[in-house]
């Protein structure tokens, strides 16, 4: 359960990228933090690949050791790593529930997962990293249906904003899994062919 609880504003600063959604802190001073953040950095082919691999942690709260065994499992399936490894990625529970607008960010989402909100095709999964599959049906449970974080996702949802594999019904509190995501799907901004040569070279 262990995960990255420090401050995201100061990672989305240093890698220059959004981590939060809407991150107004980092929007006013998109440079590094600290006191030479505005100072000129020497880039290297594998600082570049590095911050890539940091970046999608980073964004998907994932922690070093489990982030190289999501690597190790899309090297393992057919078809190209850097693919898989997304898909991998956006499977997780936890990126499934903010994806199909039930929360407002990952970190979140993650909350709402472990604190016991939903059912995976009937069964109580209360784990943030549990894969989800094509036909899975994953319903907020009943008693949890009235409290605050579903009553304003009903009241904010965006249709636009789901991506094709899933359909959301947030009226009803259920989230539709059609297929797995297909690249075309996974909007964030990863070049995951990085993270495959940084991992090549290790």
């Amino acid at each position: 359960m262990a995960r990255y609880t420090g401050p995201l504003t100061k990672k989305s600063r240093r890698l220059g990228v959004d981590l939060v959604g809407g991150d107004a802190a980092f929007e006013r001073r998109p440079y590094p933090p600290g006191q030479h953040g505005r100072g000129r950095v020497k880039e290297s082919e594998y600082r570049t690949q590095l911050q890539e691999k940091q970046k999608a942690r980073y964004t998907y709260g994932v922690l070093e050791k489990q982030f190289r065994k999501y690597y190790e499992e899309a090297h393992r399936r057919p078809g190209k790593t850097g693919d898989n490894l997304l898909q991998i990625l956006e499977s997780r529970l936890d990126n499934v529930v903010y994806r199909a607008g039930f929360a407002r960010t990952r970190r979140h989402a993650r909350q709402l997962v472990v604190h016991g909100h939903f059912l995976v095709n009937g069964h109580k999964t209360d784990i943030p990293s549990f894969q989800v599959s094509q036909y899975d049906i994953i319903d907020v449970k009943p008693k949890s249906l009235e409290t605050t974080p579903f009553i304003v996702a009903r009241e904010t949802f965006d249709a636009s904003t789901v991506p094709g594999w899933l359909t959301s019904v947030p009226e009803k509190g259920r989230i539709l899994v059609h297929q797995p995501p297909v690249r075309e799907q996974i909007v964030v901004p990863i070049t995951e062919q990085l993270i495959v040569e940084y991992y090549s070279k290790i």
